[in-house]
């Protein structure tokens, strides 16, 4: 079967449609508040559905296909964390509870599905063409790390937002919020809540996140199938990852920078990809290698604090 062969992109809408409905039906809240191990749970089967997908991948496409498509989800997964500090920000800043927080992301997740095809379809495509993007994208990875590396104390303001502005003069907004809806109807007519501007700002945001991510995983995979597919298995997990992880950002305290080391890696492995090859399996562990001593110190530096 062809590498980008429809029955392939068949198989994998049937396979995200059909966990898609049934992650609605098996771990939709009941409250506001949802546990660190129905988080945990849910979390587990994404990343075990990932897995089986990525057995399937390896089986039908070989075993390049397969390490490519570990390697491009693992590299995801762990930039998507990064996602959660600032979701983390907005949902605070906007005072956005449990419940409408399931609805922004569950909204947010659908809008970041149809971007980052278009992203990458993009990206390679102008890879195929030009080869100068090869530097072009690793040069923004590393100006990404750079910026990663001293993160700085993350503060959001809805008032300073120039996306918040814009929305706000396009549409009416209400001052409450209204459970969890995006509108409500006043007087007669159809108005935003509160709500859908922290829709607007999340979507805005995986924009930004796009423009990190996209250049990254195409620094593994030139294929459109095994980039897209590995950016869809990351981000669906990426609302069960947001609950689990919420509660414990206190305690990563290195974790961006180890997010930086990765990007710096692949920013690297791109500017000099006409003179150093390195392959699929050695990037993997290099991944999983920063990400193992990120968490460690991460650790270390939670217990020391903690005094256990």
């Amino acid at each position: 079967m062809g590498g980008n062969s429809i029955g392939m992109w068949l198989i994998f809408g049937v396979v995200v449609a059909a966990a898609i409905v049934t992650d609605t039906i098996l771990f939709r809240p009941k409250t506001d508040r949802v546990t660190l191990k129905h988080a945990a749970a849910e979390t587990a089967s994404w990343i075990g559905l990932a897995l089986l997908f990525c057995a399937w991948v390896w089986i039908s496409r070989g075993s390049r296909a397969g390490t490519e498509f570990l390697t491009a989800y693992v590299l995801e997964k762990s930039l998507s964390a990064d996602n959660i500090f600032v979701f983390l920000l907005i949902f605070r800043a906007f005072g956005v509870g449990g419940r409408a927080q399931h609805r922004v992301l569950y909204s947010g997740i659908a809008g970041a599905l149809v971007l980052r095809l278009a992203f990458i379809l993009a990206g390679v495509a102008l890879l195929a063409r030009f080869h100068v993007v090869t530097y072009i994208f690793g040069a923004i990875l590393l100006v990404a790390a750079a910026h990663m590396f001293v993160p700085g104390r993350r503060v959001f303001q809805p008032e300073r937002s120039w996306v918040v502005r814009a929305a706000r003069k396009i549409l009416p907004v209400t001052e409450s919020y209204r459970d969890d809806h995006f509108w409500a109807r006043d007087n007669g007519r159809w108005t935003a809540t509160p709500l859908l501007l922290a829709l607007v700002v999340i979507e805005a945001t995986d924009v930004l996140f796009a423009a990190d991510s996209v250049p990254a995983v195409l620094g593994i995979t030139r294929d459109p199938f095994i980039a897209y597919s590995s950016n869809v298995f990351a981000i669906l997990g990426l609302r069960a990852m947001y609950f689990g992880l919420a509660e414990l950002m206190a305690r990563m305290r290195f974790l961006h920078q180890g997010f930086a080391a990765i990007l710096l890696f692949i920013g690297g492995k791109m500017l000099l990809s006409d003179r150093i090859e390195i392959s699929t399996a050695v990037s993997l562990a290099i991944i999983v290698g920063i990400l193992a001593i990120a968490a460690f110190t991460s650790w270390l530096a939670a217990r020391k604090t903690t005094g256990s």
